[in-house]
């Protein structure tokens, strides 16, 4: 098969949408298909990496949209020069921003078949739209409208959990639609019986006797990160640590705040890693906090899980599916500083009781397993392929007279 890939994002970028665009395309090229990733970036390149065909459209970044935010002003020229050279059997758009609707335009044009995976949700946005909380639900419902009159063209949707699914199908879609895991690597993020945690915790400037929990993602106000830096102050012990590891517009505000609370010594913020760096990172650590709340599934969450690490999820959005409490970790009343400190104190007392839970996490993970993820989506996509073309263009019946400027309107 020959598949493209398309959407606002991907490497080197390290939100979840990069992440999962790369693992898919790098895993169904390796499988012996031929895939190109169309994606905007400053400037137009042809290359390859990974036996992944990597095409760009060349893009202004936006920043009051969003971190690692590009898009293109114009595209259609550079998207039917990849669809009439690369000839794709089926198109594959993980967004509904200007890039990925232009090439679904243009994709059925040439009867190729559409289809889309959904990682948006209108919290991800409503930050970066100047005054959006004056007219949340306004502002809501037309962002998912935005997105359904795109996604309502394609031939099938899925989405990372079945939390994003059911939400999909509140807002209308009729679609056909399933829930399949973003997956994660089970090889590359696995414990380590001969890792040096200590000289890796020296590394990364931990303290090597302290219970050390770990949080890895965009540094954004969204992510509601300043709810693990309260519980660590209202802990009040100095043998518990916490690593933060990631970037953004959040940052600084993090660390005024930590130096605030007096809590410097312990509160370590990492900045952004590369990816290649993170299991090191989690086999350093003994646990996993994830405060965000608008998680479609959390690809970390799962780095962390198949890492034999036990987790402290919010209990919201998709977040709730990763977890058996008090099986592989907890789940917190959202935005609750109190619960998170209790349950960080409790683990922290029970050394146990975490490589317990350690251990059903790394159990857990096997459902979400990459191999697993890849495979589900080579299915679909022959199915797909298979499958009649469903008619999804508009379609004008003929008038059966002419309409006057005195005929009457029909009721």
């Amino acid at each position: 098969m020959r598949i493209l890939i398309a959407g606002t994002t991907y490497y080197p970028a390290l939100n979840g949408q990069a992440i999962f665009m790369v693992n898919l395309a790098e895993g169904i090229a390796a499988r012996g298909h031929e895939v190109c990733a169309l994606y905007p970036e400053p400037h137009q390149v042809s290359s390859q990496r990974n036996r992944v065909r990597l095409e760009t459209v060349r893009s202004h970044e936006f920043k009051f949209i969003g971190p690692e935010s590009y898009h293109p002003l114009r595209s259609t020229g550079r998207v039917r020069q990849v669809l009439d050279d690369f000839r794709p059997d089926i198109v594959h758009i993980h967004d509904h921003y200007p890039l990925s609707a232009t090439l679904v335009r243009e994709a059925r044009r040439r009867g190729i078949k559409t289809f889309g995976t959904n990682h948006f949700s209108p919290v991800h946005v409503e930050p970066f739209l100047p005054g959006s909380e004056l007219f949340k639900p306004v502002a809501e419902k037309l962002l998912w409208a935005w997105l359904l009159r795109l996604y309502g063209q394609l031939e099938f949707v899925t989405a990372p959990s079945q939390y994003a699914i059911n939400d999909l199908r509140r807002q209308g879609l009729q679609v056909p639609a399933v829930a399949i895991s973003c997956g994660t690597s089970l090889a590359r993020f696995h414990p380590d019986p001969s890792f040096d945690r200590v000289a890796w915790r020296s590394h990364y400037g931990l303290d090597p006797r302290a219970v050390v929990f770990v949080s890895v993602g965009r540094v954004e106000r969204v992510k509601r990160i300043e709810i693990m830096v309260q519980a660590l102050h209202l802990l009040g012990r100095t043998d518990i640590q916490l690593a933060l590891a990631g970037d953004g517009s959040f940052l600084e505000h993090l660390k005024g705040m930590a130096r605030t609370l007096n809590l410097a010594d312990r509160v370590r913020f990492l900045g952004r890693l590369a990816n290649e760096e993170l299991p090191t990172l989690l086999n350093s650590a003994d646990g996993f906090v994830m405060t965000s709340e608008t998680e479609t599934l959390s690809i970390a969450s799962l780095e962390a899980m198949a890492s034999g690490l036990p987790v402290l999820l919010a209990n919201a959005s998709a977040l709730p599916e990763l977890v058996a409490p008090g099986v592989n970790g907890y789940l917190f009343t959202a935005g609750d500083p109190v619960e998170v400190a209790q349950y960080m104190e409790l683990l922290a007392d029970r050394p146990a009781q975490r490589k317990a839970m350690g251990r059903a996490s790394r159990e857990r993970v096997h459902v979400h397993s990459l191999d697993h993820t890849l495979q589900r989506y080579e299915t679909l996509y022959r199915q797909i392929l298979e499958s009649p073309i469903r008619v999804s263009l508009p379609v004008t019946k003929p008038r059966t007279r002419p309409r006057t400027a005195d005929a009457k309107r029909e009721p």
